[in-house]
C-alpha cells in the first residue's frame, strides 16, 4: 500500500492505477494489464510482489516492446533467489531486488533518488517519509518506532481501495483519519476473536528440538505468531487465516527455521521469519492435519 503511495504522489498529475494483489492473484492481475495505446508509452511498478508464470514473463517483455515500462522492486528473499537463478526473462527499465529494507522504503529511496526537488508536487512526496519508515519497521518486523504494528493493522482493517485513499492524502506526522481512527477500533474487537480461535484449535508436532504449532485463525497471524512466540520456544507457528484461505507461517524468535524455504514446499514463498502459501482443500480438514504437513516440510527443509 505504501509503495503505491509512493509512486502516486512522485507522479502528481499523472493518472495513477493501483492495483492489488496477493500471491495467487499476482500472475493473472499482470496478465491483464493492456499495452499502452498506439503512441504512448506507460509505466508498469510492480513492486512487493513477484510473479510465478512463464506466460507472465511473456506478457510482460510483449508490453515492454509495446512502450510499457517496466519497473519492479521486491525485498522477499524468494524473488532475490529466483532473480540469481536466473529464472526472470523481463527487460526492465529499473530493478530493485534486495533484502536491505521493504518494498516500501526500496521504492521512497529509489525515487527520492529521482526526484527534481524543484517540482510543484515535491514536497508532497518528500512528506511520506514518516509513512514509509514505519511501514518498514512494521514489515520487516523491527517495531523500534512507535504506532508502525497499529497502522498496519488499522490499514489492513479497512477496504484496499478506501485505504490506499486515505493514505493517499495523509500528512507528514501520519495523523490518523475519522476512518482510519474507526478501522483501528475496530481491529482491537477482532483482535480478540481471532485469539480465541487460535487457542481453540492449537496443535503442535515436534520435528526433533522445533515445536511446529498449527492453529486456525480469523486474520491477524502475525499478531499470534508474536504472542505465542513468547511463551514457545524454539517453535514454527502456522496459521491458517479463515478470511483469507491462506496459510502464513511465523517463527519465535529464537527458532532459526527459514520458512520461507517452508512455504515454497507447497508452492509459496516469503521471508525467512515470515511467508507464506495456499494449501488446496487444508479449509476442510483441521489443525492437527495442517501440523502432520507442516511439521514433514519442516523436516525436509531442515532445521
Amino acid at each position: 500500500m505504501t509503495s503505491a503511495v509512493a509512486v502516486a504522489r512522485f507522479h502528481a498529475g499523472a493518472e495513477v492505477r493501483a492495483h492489488f494483489a496477493n500471491n495467487p492473484e499476482i500472475n493473472e492481475v499482470l496478465l491483464a494489464v493492456p499495452p499502452p495505446p498506439a503512441g504512448t508509452t506507460q509505466d508498469l511498478w510492480v513492486t512487493d510482489i513477484s510473479w510465478t508464470r512463464p506466460e507472465t514473463d511473456a506478457h510482460l517483455r510483449a508490453l515492454a516492446a509495446a512502450g510499457t515500462r517496466i519497473v519492479w522492486i521486491d525485498h522477499h528473499r524468494t524473488a532475490i533467489e529466483r532473480l540469481r537463478r536466473g529464472a526472470i526473462d523481463v527487460p526492465f527499465s529499473d530493478m530493485v531486488v534486495e533484502d536491505t529494507y521493504a518494498a516500501s522504503r526500496l521504492v521512497f529511496e529509489h525515487l527520492r533518488r529521482k526526484l527534481d526537488r524543484a517540482a510543484p508536487g515535491a514536497a508532497a512526496f518528500l512528506a511520506l517519509e514518516r509513512l514509509v519508515m514505519l511501514a518498514d519497521d512494521n514489515d520487516r518486523w523491527i517495531h523500534a518506532l512507535d504506532g508502525s504494528r497499529e497502522l498496519a493493522l488499522t490499514v489492513g482493517a479497512m477496504r484496499e481501495a478506501e485505504a490506499y485513499q486515505e493514505l493517499l492524502g495523509v500528512d507528514a506526522a501520519v495523523t490518523y483519519t475519522p476512518r482510519m481512527r474507526a478501522a483501528y477500533e475496530r481491529v482491537a474487537a477482532e483482535l480478540a476473536a481471532t485469539h480465541a480461535l487460535a487457542a481453540r484449535t492449537r496443535s503442535e508436532r515436534a520435528v526433533g528440538s522445533v515445536t511446529v504449532v498449527a492453529a486456525w485463525c480469523a486474520g491477524y497471524p502475525s499478531e499470534i505468531g508474536d504472542a505465542w512466540g513468547k511463551h514457545t520456544r524454539n517453535a514454527v507457528f502456522a496459521l491458517y487465516d479463515t478470511k483469507s484461505e491462506g496459510v502464513s507461517f511465523r517463527r519465535s524468535p529464537d527458532c532459526q527455521v527459514d520458512l520461507s524455504k517452508v512455504a515454497e514446499t507447497f508452492g509459496g514463498g516469503g521471508h525467512a521469519a515470515a511467508a507464506g502459501c495456499q494449501i488446496p482443500g487444508i479449509g476442510e480438514r483441521d489443525a492437527a492435519a495442517l501440523a502432520e504437513l507442516v511439521a514433514n516440510a519442516v523436516a525436509r527443509v531442515g532445521a
